[in-house]
């Protein structure tokens, strides 16, 4: 199981830019990669890594994707992002066995479920699903599969209250479990990679027993 340390960012404002964010977390050392492939029938292996980080009010994520086609079709929160080109953040607050699932396409359309496993799974309301802010270095309008020069980036700020089930007050000292997925169901090349390795039979991230260790220092 990995563990990763998770550090704070200072801003002057409460709820800073996501350019300044973009940059803090560009400037954070090097991406912690995401490049497991835990079923060899999909052997496509993007380059895909992320960068993390807190306030005192927000979780901050940014992702770095190099893929040989990209497609960002859905719109709307709760839409199957995981049919277009999908970075995926799921993760436990606490030992009551729910986890958060929170699933984006490359332009910020985010899916947030929550349960205890696939089949006990509760879409959130679009309403907490909109405080969500995302920026993406390809813009906000949808798109049909392409193929982007270079690598494309997605800029990610949850508020606390995202994780509305669990009162997080303060993250200093907190340990999460949680695991960060890249995929693409359909795609040309569809693919699934983990940040932590998934010992299933079949292409499944709905696995906690496999979420890796996030501890907010």
């Amino acid at each position: 199981m990995k563990t990763l340390e998770i550090r704070q960012l200072n801003f002057l404002q409460e709820y800073p830019g996501l350019d300044a964010i973009s940059t803090e977390l560009d400037n954070a050392g090097p991406p912690e990669p995401l490049d497991i492939i835990n079923w060899k029938e999909f052997s496509y292996k993007p380059e895909a890594g992320f960068k993390m980080a807190f306030t005192d009010r927000e979780i901050l994520l940014k992702y770095y994707i190099r893929e040989h086609c990209t497609k960002a079709e859905m719109t709307e929160p709760n839409q199957p992002v995981w049919e277009d080109s999908c970075v995926e953040f799921f993760v436990s607050p606490a030992d009551d066995g729910i986890y958060y699932n929170l699933e984006m396409n490359p332009v910020g359309t985010c899916l947030l479920g929550t349960g205890t496993g696939r089949s006990e799974r509760t879409r959130a309301d679009s309403a907490i699903i909109r405080k969500i802010r995302t920026k993406s270095s390809l813009g906000t309008a949808p798109f049909s599969e392409k193929k982007i020069d270079g690598m494309w980036s997605l800029t990610v700020a949850i508020p606390l209250d995202v994780l509305y089930l669990h009162n997080i007050g303060n993250l200093h000292g907190m340990e999460f479990r949680a695991n960060f997925y890249k995929c693409g169901d359909r795609l040309s090349m569809p693919h699934y990679l983990s940040w932590n390795r998934i010992m299933t039979a079949k292409p499944d991230f709905h696995k906690p027993d496999f979420f890796g260790k996030i501890m907010f220092i």
